[in-house]
């Protein structure tokens, strides 16, 4: 989920980038190159939809990178463990409780005087 909205977040800052770059400014910018104050947007020329857009396409921007934020700190809560199946895992065997190991006898005071 959170690689769709990140996607979507990329199309939305390159969307947002272009539209802000083709409104009307005091030095006229990319604006120059939306056509004559007679196109398709009436008389005013573009800039009326350039700014409702403009703000729809921020809303949007807002709105996504908080949902991107939610998703990603809810995937950060999910352990590890939360994937693995404990049916599946077998509890460590105690060890043989019947063998004890012995210490090797210590040597006798018989044995050192034969040696003599």
């Amino acid at each position: 989920m959170s690689s769709i909205l990140l996607i979507i977040q990329v199309l939305l800052a390159v969307i947002l980038t272009i539209v802000i770059l083709l409104q009307k400014s005091a030095s006229m910018g990319l604006g120059a190159y939306s056509g004559s104050n007679e196109s398709l947007f009436g008389a005013k020329g573009p800039a009326g939809f350039l700014a409702k857009f403009t703000f729809f396409m921020g809303f949007l921007f807002v709105v996504n990178t908080i949902a991107l934020g939610y998703t990603y700190n809810q995937s950060l809560r999910d352990s590890v463990v939360d994937s693995v199946k404990f049916d599946s895992i077998q509890a460590p065997q105690a060890p043989n409780t019947n063998i004890i190991p012995t210490a090797p006898a210590a040597p006798t005071a018989e044995n050192n005087t034969t040696a003599n």
